[in-house]
């Protein structure tokens, strides 16, 4: 299984923001976010774009393809 790469904990890091604070704001769990985080899991398309949406970043630089 590959690691879909990602710059989603960098970035809430920089906004000083909590995984709890960040997975409450989109909806989901903390485990799914840290999935995320840690590349196990690639979000859906409507989930990584609020993602970008609530880190005020766009949807295409969080993510490596």
């Amino acid at each position: 299984m590959s690691r879909v790469a990602n710059r989603v904990r960098d970035l809430r890091n920089q906004q000083q923001m909590s995984l709890g604070q960040l997975s409450r704001s989109l909806g989901v769990s903390r485990l799914t976010l840290r999935a995320i985080e840690t590349g196990v899991y690639a979000p859906s398309l409507n989930l990584a774009v609020r993602l970008a949406r609530t880190l005020n970043h766009p949807v295409e630089d969080l993510f490596a393809i």
